[in-house]
């Protein structure tokens, strides 16, 4: 076996999601396994370059893991001609800046979603990539979840026939912060620092629907501040200027429907944190993040609206749940994958910045859809 090494600066690892998924459950559970085996006798070995702003949290975490490499001086990285990928999981309204300086380097670029604070920046991060020749990607890690690979399968085995309708459900109570400590960082409440639901969670709508649905085709939403004082990670209370709940529906290419309810202020009754119902004219599905359920026609019941009566069946137990026939990985870990692939192998890769750039369209998209109180068109980007 031949030993390659990819070095990769890895910006905004003190983070919750870029420690967890991308550095520990991704990078370094790549490592762990030996490396990324290409399969031609080659194994890619990752070597992490922590990036950040704080020495007292870089160094403990970097010795804590094992790793030599780390930098506060992003530009210095960036200069070394040993780092091959730079990669972004900054607050959002860091990350246009410091990916403009990695395309400028030279380097590949993978970062999380979304790309950057308004479209334009995005779309303009797409561009400067392209231009410079450097291969791209964003983070879109829901299509990679057990729950919709399954409900991906149903779609491409033509289980439902013409698909009707998708209806979605994402989020939980997040706690103000005065007597339980909530479980977001406080920059997601300030709009000034890139925080809103709708510009966290309209890119990845728009991924999962243009993936296994079709393109967005327009959009009409209502985004609102259903809390709008919370208290930070210090105790100290502040103003939400930013939406906590956003509410789209959205009409894909060929006439798909599609409902998405995305909030921080609403308590889950229902399985799993995020759950969508397609319902076509051969069948329904459920999948959440790992699980999904099935109704065909053939099975489906009759119920008869009456409320005299108390409900004598339980609808629940009426679907099927759908085997994994698969190992399913982490999903994080496995676009990062398939990303390296690209970027050693020149292997498929589609989820590029382009892509990212769709999602902070609709994003925008949404937000004047619902200040102006109208559907609006998504123009489509080439």
């Amino acid at each position: 076996m031949t030993r390659k090494t990819v070095r990769i600066a890895m910006n905004g690892v003190t983070g919750r999601m870029g420690y967890r998924q991308h550095l520990v459950r991704s990078i370094l559970a790549l490592r762990e396994q030996g490396g990324l085996d290409l399969g031609d006798g080659t194994v890619l070995w990752p070597e992490p370059v922590l990036v950040g702003r704080s020495a007292h949290k870089l160094r403990p975490l970097a010795e804590r893991h094992g790793l030599e490499h780390w930098s506060t001086d992003l530009d210095t990285v960036l200069a070394d001609d040993s780092v091959d990928i730079y990669f972004d999981a900054q607050v959002t309204a860091a990350r246009e800046e410091a990916v403009q300086k990695a395309i400028a380097a030279g380097k590949h670029v993978y970062c999380e979603k979304p790309t950057a604070t308004s479209f334009g920046g995005a779309l303009e991060l797409a561009r400067l990539a392209d231009a410079a020749g450097v291969k791209n990607g964003v983070v879109q890690d829901k299509l990679f979840l057990p729950g919709l690979l399954k409900l991906r399968r149903l779609v491409e085995g033509g289980f439902f026939g013409r698909i009707l309708s998708v209806r979605g459900e994402f989020g939980y109570w997040v706690f103000e912060g005065d007597w339980q400590q909530a479980q977001r960082p406080s920059w997601n409440y300030r709009a000034e620092d890139g925080g809103g639901i709708a510009a966290d969670m309209f890119p990845h709508w728009e991924y999962v629907l243009h993936e296994l649905f079709g393109p967005v085709r327009t959009v009409q939403a209502r985004v609102t501040t259903h809390i709008p004082r919370r208290w930070d990670e210090n105790g100290k209370p502040y103003e939400a200027t930013a939406d906590d709940a956003a509410y789209g529906i959205f009409e894909l290419e060929g006439g798909i429907v599609a409902q998405i309810n995305s909030s921080w202020a609403v308590r889950v009754h229902r399985d799993e944190l995020v759950e969508f119902q397609v319902d076509g004219t051969e069948g329904s599905a459920v999948a959440g993040l790992r699980g999904c359920r099935v109704q065909h026609r053939s099975a489906t019941p009759k119920p008869v609206w009456n409320p005299d009566v108390p409900v004598a069946e339980s609808f629940r137990d009426q679907w099927q749940e759908v085997p994994d026939n698969a190992d399913f990985d982490n999903g994080f870990k496995t676009q990062w994958q398939l990303f390296l692939r690209h970027v050693v192998r020149d292997e498929p890769w589609r989820w590029d910045l382009m892509a990212g750039a769709r999602g902070v369209q609709l994003a925008e998209l949404g937000a004047r859809s619902s200040a102006e109180g109208r559907r609006l068109d998504v123009p489509e980007l080439r």
